[in-house]
């Protein structure tokens, strides 16, 4: 295992995911973000079945800078509960990691 995570967190459209990931980068909360295109999310919030494009935001982090990213994003984000979940990350070139390490606080 490493002290490097992906971090998910969907957003409503693909410029408030840049807008905020650069900022994230920008703060050194984050080494890189990707917004993944167009998405479809089905879920159920406050007792509605909602169906709503979405953009994913994929942000890699490192363990110790997820706690400042994670109130970075809640206070930007533009959901009332932004999704934001964390996977660590078991394994990596050293390289890559290493300079994840050193992009973030």
């Amino acid at each position: 295992m490493t002290e490097a995570l992906v971090v998910l967190c969907s957003f409503p459209d693909r410029e408030k995911a840049r807008q905020i990931g650069t900022h994230l980068v920008e703060k050194q909360y984050a080494a890189c973000i990707n917004i993944m295109p167009a998405m479809e999310s089905v879920y159920r919030w406050e007792g509605k079945m909602c169906r709503e494009e979405e953009f994913m935001l994929i942000i890699k982090t490192s363990r110790d800078a997820f706690l400042g990213l994670s109130r970075e994003l809640s206070s930007l984000h533009p959901h009332d509960e932004p999704e934001i979940v964390a996977l660590p990350v078991a394994d990596g070139s050293p390289g890559y990691l290493r300079w994840l390490m050193d992009q973030t606080r």
